[in-house]
């Protein structure tokens, strides 16, 4: 198993040199000028590109203030966790297990969509290289952290990915369902929704009731996020 280089023996000569200049209590630091600054460092910067994804990409299109906060909390208390316990011996087993149990929280309010689970597990792995990465060039930090910008810009502007939306509707006039008569079924759901769909497909046919399931794709008017576009079936 890996685990984190601590020399035990480094760190007492290390705290009886801070005791020999009252720096420290009980065999810890009290402050150490050179681990703050790169402390506040790191966090600035972790902090700047979390937000940085979670603003300009995330919020920009789903407006979900909610998620904006977990996400940046999520961030913070991740470089924390990791910065500050890098120098404990820790399997790495174990703390694989740590960051699988926080990326799959699942929660009990609503459920939460694979865009936004995404978003977490990108924030989660992103302040993980920030607070292990202390023996790091910073040139490579900063490289992997821009990268990681970059890729997510890519998937969310409309230069590789065209964005469709979709709906589910309980259909009427089922007599337009039938494949000779798609072309009429199109023009009808554009006139009466005023979307421009792009693709129709059928789904359950109830002739009892003489309606049909619609999944409707469509181009949307912005680039912002439909929160009931994930809807694919009434409950």
């Amino acid at each position: 198993m890996i685990q984190t280089n601590y020399d035990p023996q480094l760190a007492v000569e290390h705290a009886a040199t801070l005791a020999e200049k009252g720096l420290a209590f009980m065999g810890v630091a009290v402050f150490d000028a050179d681990s703050l600054r790169i402390l506040l460092l790191r966090f600035a910067f972790n902090l700047l590109v979390c937000w940085v994804i979670i603003q300009c990409f995330y919020y920009k299109k789903s407006r979900r203030k909610d998620y904006y906060f977990t996400f940046m909390l999520f961030g913070v208390t991740i470089f924390f966790l990791l910065f500050l316990l890098q120098n404990i011996p820790m399997q790495i087993g174990f703390a694989l297990g740590l960051f699988a149990i926080f990326g799959m929280i699942r929660y009990r309010t609503e459920t939460v969509q694979i865009r936004e689970m995404t978003y977490l597990f990108v924030i989660i792995g992103i302040s993980v290289v920030n607070g292990l990465s202390t023996e790091i060039p910073y040139a490579s930090v900063v490289v992997a952290n821009l990268l990681c910008i970059l890729t997510v810009w890519l998937l969310e502007s409309n230069k590789l990915l065209k964005h469709t939306s979709s709906k589910l509707i309980l259909y009427e006039k089922i007599a337009l369902i039938k494949p000779d008569k798609y072309d009429e079924l199109l023009a009808d759901l554009k006139d009466r929704t005023g979307l421009d769909i792009t693709k129709v497909e059928v789904g359950h046919i109830d002739f009892l009731r003489d309606v049909a399931f619609l999944k409707v794709f469509y181009k949307a008017n912005s680039d912002e996020i439909n929160t009931v576009d994930s809807i694919t079936r009434f409950p």
